[in-house]
């Protein structure tokens, strides 16, 4: 399936500042797919070399990092031949081998001439870096579940996404087109955009086949919590996870350690928490103390939402019955307008967005804050169509200063008053100008 990043991947190969890549995600995103359509595209061969299926491998790495001596090795075991800027070198799972993730820094220095890419969880790079990290030697690109953009080309809407995307302006579609993208977000929200999950439902299995396919994902994250945390936080991790849809199913959905375990103090939790989200499992949504600029600077740290990486894992993590969602709009309004929020929260984060939230010592809250254009942008996230603005409101009063106001719903494209409005099908306008993919260069 067609990815958005491989254009990226595109540009880093021709990149005449190329270091060796790391492609960082989550399990299950689509990372070691996304770097052989890079091999078979953009080179005459490639070289993939998996460090978890075969552990073998790391034992090449262990008498020398030299990279010209590596490539004989790897030559000679793989029994291909690795040329100079035709082949490419895939080191697959690279959290598993942390002698491979050093040799990064010295086929930076020595060899620039050999294209090496690498794959690994962000966890287990994270991890890595403590040790033997290859600071300032590597490019990264991080890799999310596919976005409702990418969801519509594996669906048949390419022409749509095209149309979509080259909107400029608040004026309504027709609604012929606006009820052919409400069609497609509400198959987006049961299916999420895990892509194995995608390809099963747009190959003609259906809800069912996805939901098979996303419990085998959770179930695959489950092994991941015995096999890499420590012992005393596998029980934490289990009870933190499967939280979260409780969590979340409240009118007020700030993260509360009691909620976990009866009597739990966050000290308790802490760790588990941390390992979940550097897994890339979860993201965080803080809270602001003010809106103002840099929003990181005015968060608070112990004060936050807690949102599932894909919304597709939402829903089977919480066991709802895909069938039932299906009827009417009913997956809009579920959990308190849950999925509608952690939907808004997975299109942001795949921009590389930090996500924030706004409340005041009254009733009033902005779902997400956001920084865009050099400018504060608030936005509200709501899943019906009756919509009133009283939060945005008192945003707006709190902070006359900040020119735009944004709602993203159910209803077409509008300007209504002080307010854009956008469907939810396209909440990503509201960030045009700042949308793109987090590459280091």
């Amino acid at each position: 399936m067609k990815r958005d990043i491989y254009e990226h991947l595109r540009a880093w190969s021709r990149s005449k500042e190329r270091k060796p890549l790391i492609l960082r995600g989550a399990r299950q995103t689509g990372k070691s797919y996304a770097l052989q359509w890079l091999g078979e595209t953009c080179y005459d061969s490639f070289v993939l070399l998996n460090f978890e299926k075969d552990p073998l491998l790391a034992t090449l790495f262990q008498e020398t990092l030299d990279p010209k001596i590596l490539v004989t090795k790897i030559s000679a075991y793989t029994g291909k031949e690795i040329e100079a800027g035709r082949t490419l070198l895939i080191f697959d799972e690279i959290q598993e081998s942390n002698a491979a993730l050093n040799a990064l820094k010295y086929f930076c220095e020595e060899a620039p001439e050999y294209h090496v890419v690498a794959a690994g969880s962000l966890l287990g790079v994270k991890m890595s870096q403590g040790r033997s990290f290859p600071v300032g030697k590597v490019d990264f690109l991080d890799l999310f579940p596919m976005t409702f953009e990418e969801f519509l080309d594996a669906n048949n809407g390419t022409a749509l996404r095209a149309l979509l995307e080259g909107k400029r302006d608040l004026l309504p579609l027709a609604d012929a087109f606006h009820q052919k993208f409400v069609t497609h977000l509400t198959n987006y929200f049961i299916v999420g955009g895990m892509p194995e999950v995608v390809a099963g439902f747009a190959g003609s299995g259906g809800f069912a086949k996805a939901r098979h396919i996303q419990e085998t994902i959770l179930r695959g994250y489950q092994n991941d919590f015995a096999k890499h945390a420590p012992a005393s936080d596998i029980l934490k991790l289990s009870r933190v996870w499967d939280s979260i849809p409780s969590h979340l199913s409240r009118e007020n959905k700030r993260f509360i350690f009691s909620a976990v375990r009866r009597g739990a103090r966050g000290r308790d939790y802490e760790s588990a928490l941390a390992w979940l989200k550097d897994a890339g499992l979860i993201h965080y949504c803080h809270r602001l103390a003010k809106a103002a600029m840099p929003l990181r600077s005015y968060e608070d740290p112990d004060i936050f939402k807690v949102y599932v990486l894909d919304i597709g894992l939402l829903g089977a993590l919480a066991d709802l019955p895909f069938d039932v969602l299906y009827r009417g709009s009913r997956v809009f309004h579920e959990f308190h307008g849950a999925f509608i929020e952690n939907y808004v929260a997975q299109q942001l984060v795949s921009k590389g967005k930090p996500l924030h939230y706004w409340e005041s010592s009254g009733n009033a809250e902005i779902d997400f804050v956001i920084q865009s254009a050099g400018t504060i942008l608030p936005l509200e996230a709501k899943a019906g169509i009756n919509v009133k603005s009283k939060s945005l409101r008192s945003f707006r009063d709190r902070y006359p200063e900040l020119t735009r106001a944004c709602r993203v719903n159910l209803l077409n494209f509008q300007q209504a008053g002080e307010y854009e409005n956008y469907p939810l099908y396209a909440v990503l306008h509201c960030t045009r100008d700042i949308a793109s993919m987090n590459i280091q260069l």
